[in-house]
């Protein structure tokens, strides 16, 4: 890559917004705001955010996915840019009505692979740089994932689901010619039979197949009643892939357990290279095929297990695991050399990215890598590392969705695009600040942040939305968030927090959790910090709301049944009863073992001291409930049974169903909308006129 000489103030400018990352043009506004720079509802379908970034194999180019939405289909656009590292120039790869995705860069970096419907139906693609041209490289029936290309150039590696028949027990009759019978039944025999988003789903199993790059007949190099799936890692001499797959027996009942593979691509002999207790994953060879990285999580039953990091010599087969003592979860390792390893991890509510020698030192470079997470402030972010020793990432703070930056193992940085400066520069946007408070249940120390509205006053009272995030294992942080932006353009101060059980703060953190997910534990961690916000002066102690989505879903209904400090709450896809949440929802094969001490009908006390259900009794806040019509993660009957008892105890409750939305409630631009504007309209018809 060339010299960043030539961006040396560009550079400083870029370090100096890093150092303050809550203070931006877009957090200062005049002494009046208009409603024209507020932050509205309409203005979700004019955000854009940058994913997938793909840095050239020379360092020089970054292919990403450029995604907005479409007011008129309500969908999201994906489509493929291309920047020239040393002059920040881009321009359009792909850029129409169709979709995109996967990019990939081939190894000599003339060629991008990538998979798109131009023609109709997902089909990979390769487009050659020099010559402009794009080549339609397959015939394929089904999606196709973990796209990569082999070293040599020759080959592409994809893992695509081959179609099994469904079990068929009794035989029909014949049907009469012209005869209108009922739809035949559908008969499952699978342990894992359905997914949210997804429904129902088709027998069969994931497996390898290989694609000369130039086009031809795909060829499938794995086989047996197993998934193969996740990254692929070709070897140097482009002869063997190298996978992660569960081949136990019963694999379905042991989803805590994963070994590598090795198969030849010839004849499809398979070695196993692992065989340690727990799983191991993401292979990633080093550019000599000498070393092979790859991460492994132990099998204890456990909700939250951290991911380490391990090296194996591939003439020996010899592997040791590399800090040890590292106690965060380290994410997607990449080879910078043979002896350094460019590495994210999650830490105190951000996103980091770090290098990582061959003997454990880990060294951070930025702390503000974010991602796709538009709607709520969740941790995510991507990045992709050169041999050159350079990384193209996703980078956002608490004003901005995630553009495209790119940093070298020295910490210069610079960041590349600027998708939303024609929305948001012209915006007055809520300022998130930091806020640690200790738990008045056992003084665990506890890290939120709280937004502000525009034009903040300290010394008015302003309500307060608590919003508590899902999970439980994940974590909030100071990112971009265009639910809570709207609340606090709509003069909420909003506060959240990670709570225990939130990832980013090691083992013994999320494992305080365990066993007790609802808990009056972590109701005390949220409860203190509405005590904290309180504290502050500005919050009208009249006007405090509580809203949460899934595990936030659960913690919200919850609280209402432990306080009534709440003058109204929104309780978003929700489990209310756990005894018939795991037998029926989409996730029970592996929460049942991970978040509770054994079966349902073996625990019914405890199963029922976790649900909101046991508490409804308590309950007088005035609630909405609001659920995807095909959730199968937290089914209807969830909330529909929360619904029905607040209705018998004639505590005022409306129940918002949304048509044709699986768990991801905010997937589309319009339900994420409707989300938002539901639980201001439902807050303001319970605010108090002191807050006016």
């Amino acid at each position: 890559m060339r010299s960043f000489s030539r961006f040396s103030c560009r550079l400083a400018l870029a370090v100096s917004v890093l150092a303050t990352p809550f203070i931006t043009a877009a957090n200062t506004s005049s002494a009046s705001t208009t409603a024209n720079n507020l932050f509205e509802a309409k203005d979700i379908f004019s955000l854009e955010y940058a994913s997938d970034p793909q840095i050239s194999p020379d360092g020089e180019k970054i292919v990403y996915i450029r995604n907005s939405n479409d007011i008129m289909t309500d969908g999201k656009n994906k489509n493929l840019w291309l920047i020239d590292v040393d002059s920040k120039k881009q321009m359009p790869l792909f850029s129409d009505d169709k979709q995109y995705s996967q990019p990939r860069w081939s190894a000599d970096g003339e060629k991008i692979a990538f998979v798109s419907n131009l023609t109709g139906s997902y089909q990979i693609h390769v487009h050659y740089l020099k010559q402009n041209r794009t080549a339609l490289v397959s015939q394929v029936q089904g999606g196709v994932s973990s796209l990569t290309w082999s070293p040599d150039g020759k080959w592409l590696a994809f893992t695509q689901l081959v179609a099994d028949k469904r079990t068929v027990i009794a035989k029909m009759p014949k049907k009469p010619k012209g005869a209108k019978w009922s739809k035949p039944v559908v008969v499952i025999d699978q342990a894992y039979y359905q997914a949210d988003g997804r429904g129902l789903l088709k027998p069969g199993y994931k497996h390898i197949f290989v694609l000369p790059s130039e086009g031809g007949t795909p060829r499938q190099v794995t086989h047996g009643d197993f998934h193969h799936k996740g990254k692929l890692a070709w070897n140097k001499a482009s002869d063997a892939i190298v996978f992660s797959a569960n081949r136990i027996s019963d694999w379905e009942y042991k989803s805590l357990e994963g070994d590598l593979f090795k198969v030849m691509v010839n004849d499809g002999e398979l070695t196993q290279l692992t065989s340690t207790p727990g799983k191991e994953f993401n292979p990633v060879f080093s550019e000599n095929g000498k070393k092979l990285a790859f991460l492994t999580t132990s099998n204890a039953l456990n909700p939250y297990r951290n991911a380490k990091l391990n090296i194996m010599d591939w003439k020996t087969n010899k592997s040791t695991e590399v800090a040890s003592d590292f106690d965060r979860s380290i994410q997607d390792p990449q080879w910078l050399s043979s002896s350094l390893l460019a590495i994210s991890y999650d830490d105190f509510g951000k996103r980091k990215l770090a290098t990582i020698s061959t003997k454990g030192k880990v060294k951070d470079l930025t702390d503000t890598l974010v991602g796709s997470s538009i709607g709520r402030p969740y941790i995510s972010g991507s990045f992709t590392a050169s041999s050159e020793g350079y990384m193209a990432f996703t980078q956002g703070s608490s004003s901005r969705p995630a553009d495209v930056s790119v940093i070298n193992t020295r910490k210069k940085l610079v960041k590349l695009t600027q998708l939303n400066e024609d929305l948001l520069a012209h915006k007055s946007l809520g300022k998130v600040t930091e806020i640690n408070y200790k738990s008045s249940f056992d003084g665990e120390p506890i890290q939120g942040w709280y937004v502000t509205p525009p034009n903040f006053d300290p010394k008015k009272k302003y309500p307060l939305i608590l919003e508590i995030h899902g999970g439980p294992h994940l974590a909030y942080g100071p990112h971009f968030s265009a639910e809570l932006q709207r609340f606090a353009a709509q003069g909420y101060v909003v506060f959240y927090d990670n709570h225990r059980g939130s990832s980013s703060y090691g083992e013994r953190f999320a494992m305080l959790l365990k066993y007790k997910y609802s808990s009056k534990e972590d109701f005390a961690d949220h409860n203190s910090g509405v005590d904290a916000m309180l504290a502050l002066g500005f919050i009208d102690e009249e006007n405090l709301f509580i809203a949460g989505g899934s595990a936030g879903g659960i913690a919200t209904a919850y609280a209402i049944g432990l306080t009534d400090r709440f003058s109204a709450a929104v309780v978003v896809k929700p489990v209310i009863n756990w005894l018939s949440k795991v037998l029926t929802a989409d996730s029970g094969l592996g929460q049942i073992p991970t978040q509770f001490p054994g079966m349902p009908w073996e625990h019914v006390e405890h199963y029922w001291k976790r649900s909101p259900m046991s508490l409804v009794g308590n309950v007088t806040t005035p609630t909405m409930l609001m659920t995807g019509e095909e959730d199968l993660r937290t089914p209807m009957a969830q909330t529909e049974q929360f619904y029905q008892a607040l209705k018998l105890k004639k505590v005022d409750t409306v129940l918002v169903k949304v048509p044709g939305s699986p768990h991801g409630i905010a997937g589309k631009p319009s339900r994420m909308i409707t989300k938002i504007e539901h639980t201001l309209a439902w807050f303001e018809k319970y605010k108090s006129k002191s807050a006016e």
